[in-house]
């Protein structure tokens, strides 16, 4: 069985980092889950350092905001890394001309970028969010775009890898299902969020700079993505939180109750061993 943590509280003084998701462990879109916060103020009380770790497209100004507003304080956190803000570095090396595909909300990742936002058929690349209308699309309503895309060789840069998120009680498509169409039919995709590198390296260098050289041994992750917050950590050599309450649950359990022996075997199958699970981070 692997070990069931009641609090994050329970690792005691084995971390003097931790890098938390967002979406899944603090909130799920529409309502903060109220222990979490607490526990990451209490922990930075407690001489932590917390850096949130999120794929969400927005700048770290945005989802600073949106913590705000779903009762999330600053005092919870040192600092954000958002996938929005590293894709930035990834638009820089593209061709000029670009087609945004995503909602309204996210343009603000191309504010004072060296780029022209044009139509699709006149774009030399993409910079996906999303879709426009995630609460009544999904991705393959996108497939004869992606087709055209192909043709012409465009690269697609992803602002989100996620596959999906929790908003509320539904499963939303995010615009790492688009990007994953578009690489199943042989399109070049850019990628900067989890799982890749550049989110912990930035991380892991914003906390050096706060409380001086890393000891990674001393640092822990914390998440309920798969392929991206688990497999993310993991493969950086990061220990890891696995949270149970999120995204996966149908696999091994429901809102009432998880299974720790179908918990066990579904982390098996994917290759995966989290040095600790809990139901909610707390």
């Amino acid at each position: 069985m692997l070990e069931k943590l009641k609090s994050l509280t329970d690792l005691g003084d084995k971390y003097d980092v931790i890098l938390s998701d967002v979406w899944g462990v603090l909130h799920n879109g529409v309502s903060v889950y109220e222990g979490a916060p607490k526990v990451l103020s209490a922990l930075r009380e407690a001489g932590k350092t917390v850096i949130l770790i999120t794929n969400s497209p927005r700048r770290k100004q945005g989802v600073a905001s949106q913590l705000e507003m779903l009762g999330v304080p600053p005092e919870a956190y040192d600092d954000i890394v958002t996938s929005g803000d590293l894709t930035r570095h990834l638009i820089k090396q593209m061709p000029k001309n670009v087609f945004f595909l995503g909602p309204d909300r996210d343009l603000q990742i191309l504010d004072g970028l060296d780029v022209v936002r044009v139509k699709a058929e006149e774009a030399e690349a993409i910079v996906c969010t999303g879709m426009f209308d995630d609460n009544v699309e999904k991705p393959e309503d996108y497939s004869d775009m992606l087709a055209e895309f192909k043709v012409r060789n465009l690269p697609f840069v992803c602002a989100n890898p996620d596959l999906i998120v929790e908003r509320g009680e539904r499963m939303i498509p995010c615009a790492g299902a688009v990007a994953q169409l578009y690489k199943q039919i042989g399109g070049d995709v850019y990628v900067a969020g989890k799982p890749h590198k550049p989110m912990y390296q930035t991380a892991l260098e914003i906390a050096s700079k706060i409380r001086g050289e890393i000891d990674q041994s001393r640092v822990v992750a914390i998440g309920d993505g798969m392929p991206t917050d688990v497999k993310g950590a993991i493969n950086y050599g990061l220990d890891l939180v696995f949270v149970a309450h999120g995204i996966h649950i149908q696999n091994y359990g429901d809102s009432d109750n998880i299974d720790e022996l179908k918990l066990t075997g579904f982390l098996a199958k994917q290759g995966v061993r989290p040095n600790y699970w809990m139901e909610w981070v707390c």
